[in-house]
């Protein structure tokens, strides 16, 4: 049976990083918000759920009956069944702790442009997101991606994957959030990336690899764009 992913349609957002291992894995799996009427049982869904197993806000999966919400929540369910996570019970906690912070990060990222309510259009808290952005540039985002790299450089099966000795989730999910960057802070990580080989390497393997190579030349490859988490405001950005 196919899993249906639930999430927005028309921007890759936080879904993005559960279709990256869906992708990757070749898993069967719908969109379903991309099928017609799917936003619409997506919503229907969201209501009628009852319990524990209603979502507030897409991403969820589905995996027959079951409902799991939440990004890092879903790839510690899907991890061990795809393959993309470590076998040692031990690593299955780190990894899930590494995507934990990468969604702390994304987060902040997203704040940027909506510092002050996700209700609101950034032209309407334009002078709150110029000074957000400043401090994010500064001081954030090189510690961010400072302790990517650090745990990177420090994993003692070499530096090739963020855990482990083989390509989990976690490396997709940073494949996903340079991707992102660039995209909305160009000259920041211009500036920046010279500080972090290692991530950087991981980011190109994960691009080179023959799955994900042929998901991003296809159109369920969704772009950027200023719907997003990841947008790009050119006066939001600037050198580190």
């Amino acid at each position: 049976m196919a899993y249906k992913l639930y999430y927005w349609d028309g921007i890759p957002g936080r879904g993005e990083f559960v279709r990256l291992a869906l992708e990757e894995a070749g898993a069967d799996y719908v969109d379903v918000a991309r099928e017609p009427g799917g936003t619409t049982a997506m919503l229907k869904l969201m209501k009628d759920a009852g319990g524990a197993t209603v979502a507030l806000a897409p991403p969820f999966l589905m995996d027959g009956d079951r409902i799991i919400s939440h990004v890092a929540n879903i790839l510690l369910y899907l991890g061990p069944r795809l393959g993309l996570a470590p076998e040692e019970e031990d690593l299955r906690y780190a990894a899930n702790g590494l995507q934990l912070t990468i969604t702390d990060f994304v987060a902040e990222i997203h704040d940027t442009h909506h510092p002050i309510g996700v209700s609101l259009y950034y032209e309407e808290q334009k002078p709150e997101a110029l000074r957000r952005s400043a401090n994010f540039l500064s001081e954030r985002l090189p510690m961010f991606l400072g302790y990517f790299e650090r745990v990177l450089v420090q994993n003692p099966t070499g530096h090739k994957h963020i855990v482990g000795n083989r390509l989990s989730y976690v490396d997709l999910s940073l494949f996903q959030v340079i991707e992102g960057l660039r995209y909305a802070f160009p000259k920041a990580m211009g500036g920046l990336e010279a500080n972090i080989p290692a991530l950087i390497a991981l980011h190109d393997a994960v691009a080179a690899r023959p799955r994900i190579v042929s998901y991003l030349a296809s159109d369920r490859r969704l772009s950027f764009n200023e719907s997003c988490v990841f947008r790009h405001y050119p006066e939001l950005d600037r050198q580190s």
